[in-house]
């Protein structure tokens, strides 16, 4: 499941060459700040919740956490949300959803990215009656298989895999593709 959906949406060669050549315009010295990064992507400073997005997303690509994404980082970055397998995009998202970093999601970091995406997605859309407190009790109710109010990786992946609901909730935040597409290049 998404897979075949995933190729047919691949970004072709001459898109990460544009992103590529504003990453050395943007940064000649080689290293892409936080504040460059929102530049890039032309997230107002208004938008809290794009901002907080953004901040997220920059610390998961800052692979050695020097607080700069240089150019290797910034390349994986794009490949990883731009052609990435589905595998590869959940991993990524249980990393932005783990922010302690122990290897379990518990209630209150699912709760914080929910709370994000809902901001910026649902509330512009109206797609979703869910409150992000029912959105996040129902991703438990799918996903943790034990019942030890913890989701790990492995439980995180076949849930995704497994809810057709759930895949499409996540792809809000594994599939950045269309959001970077539309706001790479805008000028705040």
């Amino acid at each position: 499941m998404g897979q075949e959906e995933s190729h047919s949406e691949e970004m072709d060669l001459a898109q990460i060459q544009d992103l590529c050549i504003i990453f050395m315009k943007e940064c000649p010295s080689g290293a892409l700040h936080l504040h460059e990064f929102k530049r890039i992507f032309g997230v107002p400073s208004s938008s809290e919740e794009e901002s907080l997005y953004i901040e997220t997303l920059f610390h998961s690509f800052d692979t050695n956490q020097d607080n700069a994404l240089d150019f290797i980082e910034y390349v994986a970055a794009l490949n990883l949300i731009l052609r990435g397998n589905i595998e590869d995009r959940l991993k990524w998202s249980f990393k932005l959803y783990d922010k302690d970093g122990n290897g379990r999601l518990d209630r209150r970091e699912v709760k914080r990215i929910i709370r994000i995406l809902y901001k910026i997605k649902f509330q512009k859309t109206n797609v979703n009656s869910m409150t992000p407190s029912q959105i996040c009790d129902r991703i438990f109710e799918l996903v943790d298989q034990n019942a030890d109010g913890q989701i790990t990786l492995s439980e995180f992946m076949e849930g995704a895999q497994k809810d057709e609901w759930l895949m499409n909730l996540l792809k809000l935040d594994v599939d950045a593709k269309g959001w970077v597409i539309q706001n790479c290049g805008k000028t705040s």
